[in-house]
């Protein structure tokens, strides 16, 4: 009869074996509060204390660091440096277990939080869940999990949505809600509301006014930078799109349209334009202006003109505004645009208006006789 000698099991946790040389667990942990107030600052500081003398009351364990994201959401682990550097270090093997709060703490998403979870089991590392009390080592720990976890997303669904109802409801009584940081002309009084900036009002009507004397948005952009006028967010130099969208804001005007944007998935906080999804709310007077309506009117009128330039072979031409006649003469024969060009006469270059058929004859197929 066959001798059976049975081998005792050496069980590890963390990624790597216990031994004499190593005898303690080297214990990590994570925590993450969502919004950056002054009163969450104070629990931030708190939960570090927290988590280092809990982990040195524990004989068998010491810690291997701290992880705290400040102000960021759960729903997605995209932005959370500090959870992304500890999933890091548990795949470098420097990290046996990982000690957090709560399932809500650690993940909102239950993709996510399963996601991560099996992959540190792969690893042999444990995640301890304080106020649930689930360690994911246990046999029991993954069921426990799976419904803990889909019952903190549902929690974040629910507060998502109740969070647009209040914005609506905020939006059907007229309360504007602006961000003042990254928008130029208006700073915001102790309750809340739009206030004339002075300084950068005078910019916004520059802006205006010279977008009605003919120059393009790269033109005024220009003349800005080298002026040393810098835009609402910091940077010296002024995109296009920056400048359609001063020109084009009714906010200028004293008005205020409301929901441009929303929230289509709470997960990854994806915003798009809000093109008849939900109603809009238009508010008029709602704060004072630093354009006039009439000459609003005017900009919005000439952004449309140029948009829609045509010649009169059909043809789209798109608009410039670096000289004087810039399409604003057209030829009699085929009704295109004159451009400026160059021809050199008596020894030097003398600048002249040609007809843009004519000058490119090849490529618009066009023998205009101009």
């Amino acid at each position: 009869m066959a001798t059976v000698t049975m081998i005792p099991a050496r069980p590890t946790v963390g990624a790597r074996k216990r031994t004499e040389d190593a005898p303690k667990l080297r214990v990590a942990a994570y925590y993450r509060v969502s919004t950056e107030t002054d009163e969450q600052a104070t629990s931030y500081d708190a939960q570090i204390e927290h988590y280092t003398d809990y982990i040195e009351k524990h004989p068998g364990w010491e810690l291997a660091g701290i992880y705290a994201d400040d102000g960021i959401s759960g729903t997605n682990t995209k932005k959370r440096e500090e959870f992304n550097r500890l999933i890091d270090d548990c795949m470098a093997g420097r990290v046996d277990m990982v000690v957090t709060k709560s399932i809500s703490r650690f993940a909102r998403n239950t993709l996510d939080c399963l996601k991560y979870i099996r992959q540190l089991k792969d690893k042999n590392i444990a995640v301890f869940f304080e106020k649930e009390a689930i360690n994911t080592l246990d046999a029991k720990g993954e069921v426990l999990l799976t419904i803990m976890a889909s019952l903190a997303q549902q929690e974040s669904q629910s507060l998502s949505q109740n969070v647009r109802l209040g914005l609506q409801y905020r939006y059907q009584q007229g309360k504007v809600q602006v961000c003042t940081n990254r928008f130029l002309g208006y700073d915001k009084d102790e309750d809340g509301n739009l206030v004339i900036n002075p300084e950068e009002a005078e910019v916004v009507r520059r802006i205006y006014r010279e977008y009605l004397s003919g120059k393009s948005y790269y033109q005024i952009g220009q003349e800005l930078s080298a002026d040393g006028i810098r835009t609402a967010a910091g940077n010296d130099y002024w995109l296009p799109s920056t400048l359609k969208k001063i020109l084009s804001n009714e906010k200028y005007i004293g008005d205020a349209l409301l929901q441009k944007t929303i929230t289509t998935d709470f997960l990854n906080k994806k915003r798009v334009a809000n093109k008849g999804i939900v109603p809009q709310y238009y508010v008029e007077g709602s704060h004072e202006a630093i354009i006039p309506r009439e000459r609003f009117m005017q900009v919005q009128e000439e952004m449309v003109r140029r948009a829609r330039l045509e010649t009169g072979t059909g043809k789209r031409r798109v608009y410039s505004g670096k000289y004087a006649l810039s399409h604003l003469v057209y030829c009699a024969n085929c009704g295109d645009i004159f451009r400026r060009t160059m021809w050199f006469l008596k020894g030097e270059n003398v600048p002249v208006w040609r007809c843009v058929s004519r000058l490119e004859k090849k490529k618009s197929g066009i023998d205009c006789p101009a």
